[in-house]
């Protein structure tokens, strides 16, 4: 089983990479997440999940740890495939997908797109005591309530909620203390240019 990869990149896209490796060329699916931070560079690290089936073998990457342990959690997951768990991985940090999970937050999990009620319940209910040996992605500690307020905010607004909690997630990484009211107005600042 492949379980890194360090190479030259060839082409990125959000969702895929084909990254060369001493000559061969790895097509590896990744995360919006993993992408925005490899994009723009000339080589990456990536910790691999290699799936096999009958008729293809599958190459997901990540670029922590953490990241491909809370996809491998949430493969385990009866009814949670690959491709959805990517999905969930493209649209919530893995941070705030264990505070969901654990809290729980149905709706936040429920935002993401592709995840309907039933199977958010059932992530819960699976997932709720094992998120805790995930490690934290590090970074700086971020109020989960002050932005959930804010991105609920601007998508009653009418703003899309992935591009509405980017903006968010960019303003509190550089004023990370701001209030609710001073982070919603300078995410509509950023929003209506």
């Amino acid at each position: 089983m492949i379980g890194f990869l360090k190479g030259n990149i060839i082409s990125a896209k959000p969702t895929k990479i084909l990254l060369d490796v001493n000559g061969v060329g790895y097509l590896v699916n990744i995360s919006i997440n993993t992408f925005e931070k490899i994009n723009g560079e000339q080589s990456a690290a990536l910790f691999i999940h290699t799936n096999v089936k009958e008729d293809s073998i599958t190459l997901f990457g990540f670029s922590t740890e953490s990241e491909k342990e809370m996809f491998e959690l949430l493969i385990s997951v009866n009814g949670i495939g690959p491709k959805i768990a990517l999905s969930i991985l493209s649209g919530i940090k893995i941070d705030d997908l264990k505070r969901a999970i654990q809290s729980p937050d149905i709706s936040r999990i429920v935002a993401v797109p592709g995840i309907g009620r039933k199977t958010a319940e059932r992530l819960v209910l699976e997932l709720k005591s094992k998120v805790d040996q995930v490690a934290e992605e590090g970074g700086g500690e971020i109020s989960f309530s002050i932005k959930n307020e804010a991105v609920a905010a601007l998508t009653t607004l009418g703003y899309n909620s992935k591009i509405a909690e980017n903006t968010v997630r960019n303003i509190l990484t550089s004023v990370p203390d701001a209030p609710l009211e001073e982070l919603i107005k300078k995410s509509l600042g950023i929003l209506n240019k």
